[in-house]
């Protein structure tokens, strides 16, 4: 048999990269991993941790506010972005080394640098020039930012890696997209009290989530002042007298301070050396692997974001978990990409587990749909308009739960409690026959008896 530097050796320090490592090492085996950055990957250097901390500051200043309906009296309240980009910073260095300990402990090696494959087992060690062999490789290099460089003015924006690391906060911000990234910095700057508009090319936010939240988070971010544009798109930007002019595609001119482009992301499989070690990627230079995450090289694994199946960080950390019980337990598993709770933390919050109405009724023959639309409680004395909206998706022919929707407060706590549910197979006796916590806004959903509609082979009835 062949010998080789390492048993296993990881591209890419993010979570599915380090879980892997870290796992696979204190299973004993030689373990190298390579990370040109910092270890922590998206979510903990600049993406779900640094953006939720971003979210609590954010929502300050509607706390303040809320405050005089509960009999406080708020004095003079100021925001400094500076304290907060430090607060951040030092607790993104904490977690980072929590990672790189982790790694330490199982006595995974720990390598920072670009790496990129030579052959099949043959990786180069770019800081140095030394070439490693290891018996199985995995690529979990991530994703970025795409830069929309076919825009002209594209240099002139940033993307959410830059808004970590802003200097100063802007009094204006003009944010292109209409997912999940853009609409969170949306509420994150104006939330701080900056000018904040949307722009999105399609009919409404959030495409891919259930018609009933993306419209009524697109009234309440306009109700708090958030100017969103639908239909258009930015076609330049240019310099304007230490500002920034945009000409979009309806012919309006906007001028702002900061331009956000959070126009999707894209593998990090740049030269990586994927051709040479015989690797297949797809024409969006996503890593093509099958449903065991193997890449068309037996050796080679592809995880997380790279592969651009899910791009949630407990997704990756999950295919990491499948890829250990196949290639170092004997037990073949598969990730398991159905009934995937996520959230979005703007402002109202939205948890979301299974299918959207839209998606149900062109799988299911009939539907019962249960709606809620209410005030929470909180804001009987706050004097907040908001409204919350719980929706629950049933299949009616075995009564199972294919979906659960909710806009509002823990909106994203209660999501993860749903996928559960959802995940058992629960249906909507279940939900009928469990007790309500009371007084909650939960509640609502074990106590919709009656369905609002139905829909009959795609049709409102």
């Amino acid at each position: 048999m062949p010998s080789f530097d390492f048993d296993l050796f990881v591209i890419g320090g993010g979570s599915g990269g380090v879980r892997s490592a870290r796992v696979a090492a204190s299973l004993g085996k030689k373990v190298g991993i390579a990370e040109e950055y910092r270890y922590g990957g998206t979510c903990v250097i600049r993406g779900c941790v640094p953006k939720k901390l971003f979210v609590y500051a954010s929502q300050y200043s509607e706390h303040f506010k809320d405050a005089a309906g509960f009999g406080w009296t708020v004095g003079e309240s100021s925001f400094d972005w500076k304290k907060l980009i430090e607060a951040k910073d030092r607790e993104i260095a904490r977690l980072e080394g929590l990672y790189r300990k982790g790694l330490d402990n199982a006595k995974a090696e720990i390598f920072d640098t670009r790496a990129e494959l030579v052959d099949a087992h043959t990786v180069k060690l770019l800081k140095t020039g030394q070439t490693v062999t290891a018996e199985t490789i995995v690529i979990a290099t991530g994703g970025r930012p795409n830069l929309h460089t076919a825009l002209p003015g594209h240099e002139l924006c940033i993307s959410s890696n830059e808004a970590f690391h802003l200097k100063e906060l802007p009094k204006s911000i003009l944010i292109a997209g209409g997912g999940y990234i853009a609409v969170e910095f949306a509420n994150i700057f104006h939330g701080l009290g900056v000018e904040t508009t949307l722009i999105y090319r399609g009919a409404e936010i959030l495409s891919r989530f259930d018609h009933d939240l993306r419209k009524g988070l697109h009234e309440a971010m306009e109700e708090k002042g958030i100017r969103i544009l639908c239909h258009d798109i930015i076609e330049n930007v240019e310099k304007a007298e230490g500002r920034l002019s945009v000409r979009t595609k309806n012919d309006k001119v906007l001028t702002v301070d900061t331009v956000m482009l959070a126009l999707g992301r894209t593998p990090n499989t740049e030269n990586l050396g994927l051709e040479a070690a015989g690797v297949a990627i797809n024409e969006q230079g996503a890593v093509i692997v099958d449903e065991y995450s193997r890449t068309s090289v037996a050796n080679i694994f592809a995880l997380g974001d790279v592969t651009d199946r899910v791009q949630l960080t407990p997704v990756a950390i999950h295919e990491a978990m499948c890829f250990i019980e196949t290639v170092y337990k004997d037990n073949p598993t598969r990730p398991d990409h159905e009934l995937i709770p996520t959230a979005v933390f703007s402002q109202p919050e939205i948890g979301t587990v299974g299918l959207t109405e839209e998606d149900a009724a062109k799988r299911y023959p009939e539907l019962e749909i249960y709606r809620a639309q209410f005030r929470p409680m909180k804001a009987t004395l706050s004097g907040r308009a908001e409204k919350m909206i719980m929706k629950l998706i049933v299949n009616a022919a075995d009564r199972k739960v294919v979906g659960a929707h909710i806009l509002g407060h823990d909106a994203g706590e209660m999501a993860q409690l749903l996928g559960i549910t959802l995940k058992a197979g629960c249906t909507k006796d279940d939900f009928d026959r469990t007790m309500a916590v009371h007084p909650t806004a939960a509640e609502e959903l074990v106590t919709m008896y009656s369905p609002n509609y139905r829909i009959r082979n795609g049709e409102r009835v």
